[in-house]
């Protein structure tokens, strides 16, 4: 199944220096133009689109770069010092831009050679060293400031600079995003209640509230074929085997699949006309009527949508919404999880939740089960079981405080092979290093987290750092 396309991290990168240099050492000038454009050209090989902003040695030159980052519209601004340079020409290019503001101070060689070396070669070699002027006066003049300062020749530096490109994009993301949601809260979770005009102020998101009529005209205008199709593509996507050990759940029957289908084709229809980018949802319906018919059916759609790169949250969990999509904006997946069980024998946590899963990084093709109940929920239908595949993974929650702010909770840990759960829900065994289960669980309970969060593959960690910065929010990070 193919994700959404998403465009390229556009990067506005110029270089600054002195122009008294220059008819001073000759030879620096065509020196810092050729580093210029390898960096640059190191950026497009990450996959940016890079606006050239060009070298920046004078005043007068600042605010046509400035205006020119501003008009093409870049999620990040990389002002790399490549000589010396006065802080007065980089300040007007952050200030007439949006867009988060990097400065790359890198040292082109790890030593000198003391005996010989000449101030010309210093005035390149040390530009690292321009770098505490410029956070001074970005803060002096209230501008964030970020920077990445040590070697041209470390790759570290350049992870450093690839996630501050990735948290940028996903800054920009947040903000061009529109989330739906759909029914009610799962009535009493207090932790998930959340301000839908805080998530516009802070984060940029438009939430798109959907009624559940707005899904149901569209599941009765579903055609026979349409059905088929859906149908087709859940038995390639998913495994379903004979009932689980747990005694509520049976085998997918044909109705229900066929059911399962129809939503999912509805739901389709519905990110497509309100252009969603994700989904929040729950509806607890009554009776058996129409409206708990079709959210009890919900969960092969969310989970093919999820796969394609538009997170679907149970519970109608916005907050959770969230933080899976900035999961998916860093290419890490992020399947909607709770806190299940504490494995003492073992030394690790199994991570799942009923519902939709994020299918697109499980280690093997998942299960849909049929389900006589959902625990704690109206109806019956069919679910999702899988795990999040063996590696390296990284929980992300968000929550709000005491004073209503968002805070950003994660972790890193690794997802370990070993049999999961037969209860047609999603589980993962993950471990965090020398944490036992109730040190980490403790842990993670104290932050203030809500039950939920997103789990996703790899290390991703320095990026949700940066992405916190950018933000403003706080960071709390349970295990590294």
């Amino acid at each position: 199944m193919q994700r959404n396309l998403r465009p390229k991290p556009k990067i506005g990168y110029f270089g600054s220096g002195l122009a008294a240099y220059w008819p001073q050492f000759p030879g620096l000038h065509e020196a810092v133009l050729a580093t210029m454009d390898r960096h640059a050209a190191k950026l497009e090989a990450m996959g940016c689109e890079v606006v050239r902003g060009g070298l920046v040695d004078r005043a007068d030159l600042s605010n046509g770069v400035g205006d020119l980052f501003a008009r093409q519209q870049v999620d990040l601004i990389i002002g790399e010092i490549m000589t010396y340079t006065a802080s007065h020409v980089l300040v007007p290019i952050a200030q007439r831009n949006i867009a988060p503001y990097l400065t790359l101070a890198l040292q082109m060689v790890p030593t000198v050679p003391y005996e010989n070396v000449g101030t010309e070669e210093l005035t390149l070699i040390g530009a690292a060293m321009t770098a505490p002027e410029v956070s001074c006066a970005f803060q002096r003049c209230g501008l964030p400031f970020h920077c990445v300062v040590g070697g041209d020749f470390q790759e570290k530096v350049w992870v450093q600079v690839r996630e501050w490109i990735e948290a940028a994009a996903a800054k920009r993301a947040l903000m061009n995003s529109r989330l739906g949601y759909l029914g009610h809260y799962y009535p009493g979770m207090l932790d998930m209640y959340s301000d839908f005009t805080m998530h516009q102020g802070k984060l940029g998101v438009h939430v798109e509230l959907l009624e559940m009529c707005d899904l149901a005209h569209r599941v009765n205008q579903v055609t026979e074929q349409e059905i088929d199709d859906k149908v087709e593509e859940a038995r390639q996507m998913f495994l379903m085997p004979p009932p689980g050990y747990d005694r509520v759940t049976e085998q997918v029957a044909e109705e229900e699949l066929r059911w399962a289908a129809q939503v999912a084709v509805a739901e389709d229809k519905l990110a497509s006309d309100f252009n969603l980018d994700g989904l929040a949802y729950y509806y607890r319906g009554w009776n058996n009527n129409e409206y708990e018919r079709i959210g009890a059916a919900m969960i092969l759609g969310n989970s093919l949508l999820t796969a394609r790169g538009i997170p679907c949250a149970g519970e109608a969990d916005l907050k959770t919404c969230v933080a899976m999509f900035v999961q998916e904006h860093f290419n890490a997946g992020g399947s909607f999880c709770e806190l299940y069980i504490l494995d003492f024998e073992g030394g690790f946590l199994v991570a799942g939740h009923d519902g939709p899963g994020h299918i697109g990084i499980g280690d093997k093709k998942p299960i849909l089960r049929g389900m006589k109940l959902f625990h704690g929920k109206a109806g019956r239908g069919v679910s999702v079981e899988f795990n999040v595949k063996n590696g390296p993974v990284t929980m992300l929650g968000l929550t709000q405080t005491y004073e209503g702010r968002f805070k950003f909770i994660a972790a890193q840990g690794e997802s370990i092979p070993g049999p999961i759960l037969q209860v047609g829900n999603t589980n993962t065994r993950v471990r965090f290093g020398s944490m036992t289960p109730d040190e980490f669980g403790q842990a993670w309970t104290e932050t203030g987290s809500t039950h939920h969060f997103a789990l996703g593959v790899g290390r991703q960690l320095g990026k949700i750092e940066k992405l916190a910065k950018l933000l403003n929010i706080e960071l709390a990070v349970v295990c590294r």
